[in-house]
């Protein structure tokens, strides 16, 4: 059965965020709201100062470590519905990291799906990606281009395994950059524990003990300081943000060979504007062929397209696929132009 497009408008863009006025609640707002649903733990869609918030319950934790103890958290189980005024809500997983949802919003028989942030690739450190099905879904497009086609993640964690062991051949500490929730717990989950020690950025190293009592298999770890640096250097690993790049505290590691985990390594560029020794095309984004597959997997008849390359997927949807597309903007004029986290991932977190 294939869902049929409808006319109205569920969930709305609005100054302050995306806004159901069935439920009276906003989908991951960028000011201050009563009630905000929140897809994720991500700086771009968790902010701190709301009222309340919901997000699902394994992410609980985490966007604790985001917004602060003092915020208002409750956590649902993925499936639960929770009536919230006239709409039946629920969470269903995305994919992208741990406790990151895509948000399910029923009104009256109509069905729209926000998706978040997501990537429908395999990954240990979270729970994976599950298709909803509904009339309208609104779906990110980070990586919306054809360009953009992620290798097989064991194909990549083995070239970082090799990479790994030729620097320690070398004497070289290896410092992989990523981002330090979500990209870093799925690269620890992923790289060969036995070649050497492990050291993590103090930013990973907070969000790290979340991810152990979720039950995800990451592996033993010391926190790369001062008191660690001779078990590390030479011949450790350590995952840290891009912001570590050029600072005091990663020259306690030299000498070191830099590299970057992230799906902009796909193209030149970023690589080279960050003076990397290495590049591995990892990411914690659906690719376009990913999109395509998700949209498909929805049977939904009306794409709303945020975060990234919008213009080219509309473009796409509408003339190949015969599609009611269009753009859902997440920033209004007058809007501080925060950076999103693919952004960050690609210079300096």
């Amino acid at each position: 059965m294939v869902f049929a497009s409808t006319s109205s408008q569920l969930i709305e863009p609005t100054a302050l965020g995306l806004y159901c006025a069935a439920g009276d609640f906003y989908i991951d707002p960028w000011r201050r709201v009563d009630r905000a649903l929140v897809t994720h733990a991500h700086s771009d869609h968790a902010r701190p100062g709301m009222s309340s918030y919901l997000t699902a319950q394994s992410g609980v934790g985490v966007l604790r470590e985001r917004v602060g103890d003092q915020a208002k958290i409750e956590g649902i189980s993925f499936g639960k519905e929770l009536k919230i005024g006239d709409v039946s809500v629920s969470f269903h997983p995305a994919g992208h990291l741990l406790g990151s949802g895509q948000i399910r919003v029923e009104h009256k028989g109509e069905v729209w799906v926000v998706t978040g942030d997501y990537k429908n690739a395999p990954d240990a450190s979270c729970e994976a990606f599950t298709p909803v099905r509904c009339h309208t879904l609104i779906t990110e497009s980070t990586f919306g281009l054809p360009v953009y086609k992620w290798p097989a993640p064991e194909v990549v964690f083995a070239e970082i395994n090799r990479w790994w062991r030729r620097n320690q051949a070398e004497g070289r500490t290896s410092v992989l950059f990523a981002y330090a929730l979500g990209k870093a717990q799925r690269v620890l989950c992923g790289i060969d524990p036995e070649i050497g020690p492990i050291g993590v950025h103090g930013a990973v190293d907070r969000m790290l003990p979340h991810y152990r009592s979720a039950g995800r298999p990451i592996p033993p770890t010391v926190k790369a300081d001062a008191d660690s640096k001779e078990l590390l250097k030479g011949k450790g690993i350590i995952i840290a943000p891009g912001s570590a790049q050029n600072t005091p505290w990663i020259r306690k590691f030299a000498p070191y060979s830099l590299a970057f985990a992230s799906g902009w390594m796909q193209v030149r560029g970023p690589r080279r504007r960050r003076a990397l020794d290495q590049g591995f095309v990892l990411s914690d984004h659906v690719d376009w062929q990913g999109i395509l597959d998700t949209i498909d997997a929805s049977q939904a008849q009306r794409i709303g397209v945020t975060h990234g390359y919008a213009a080219p997927l509309i473009r796409w949807l509408k003339e190949e696929r015969g599609l009611e597309a269009y753009e859902v903007p997440t920033r209004f004029v007058g809007e501080s132009q925060e950076e999103s986290d693919s952004e960050k991932e690609a210079k300096d977190s």
